[in-house]
C-alpha cells in the first residue's frame, strides 16, 4: 500500500487544538517568559474568511490580533506561516476541484505576492496580485 501525502483540504479539516506555551527561551523575536499562542489551520482559515473583501492584513497583523484575542503576548510565527499555507493550498485545491472563487478562503487578503509564502504556493504570484486588485 502506498503512503499518500494528505491533501491540504484534509490537513485543514484535521482536528487540532490551539496551545498556549510559556517560552523558556527566546524564540523568533518572542522573549522567554512570554505566553505564545500556537494556533491551528482552522483558526487561520476562519480568521482569513472574516477579512472583508477589499481589505488586507499582514501576517504580523494576523499574529498580533490572534494573540490579543487569545490573551497571549504573541502568536508563533513559524506555525502561523505553516497553517496559513495549509489554508491557502486547501483553497487552491478547492478552486481546482470546481468550487467557485467566491466560496474559497480568500488567502490573498493575508498572503501578498511579495511574501515568502506566496512563492511556496501552487499559484503564480501574479494571480495573487490580480485577486487583490480585483477587490479594490
Amino acid at each position: 500500500m502506498l503512503n499518500m501525502a494528505k491533501s491540504a483540504v484534509a490537513r485543514l479539516k484535521q482536528k487540532k487544538e490551539k496551545k498556549k506555551v510559556v517560552l523558556e527561551n527566546d524564540f523568533a523575536g518572542i522573549k522567554a517568559g512570554q505566553l505564545m499562542l500556537v494556533g491551528t489551520p482552522q483558526m487561520m482559515d476562519t480568521y482569513i474568511r472574516k477579512i472583508p473583501s477589499g481589505k488586507t492584513k499582514t501576517m504580523h497583523q494576523l499574529r498580533n490580533e490572534l494573540a490579543r484575542r487569545n490573551k497571549c503576548d504573541a502568536t508563533c510565527p513559524v506555525s502561523t506561516a505553516i497553517f496559513v499555507r495549509i489554508a491557502a493550498q486547501a483553497a487552491l485545491e478547492e478552486l481546482e476541484g470546481g468550487t467557485p472563487l467566491r466560496e474559497i478562503t480568500p488567502f490573498w487578503r493575508v498572503v501578498a505576492p511579495e511574501d515568502k509564502i506566496a512563492g511556496k504556493l501552487n499559484v503564480d504570484k501574479e494571480w495573487i496580485r490580480h485577486q487583490r486588485e480585483a477587490e479594490q
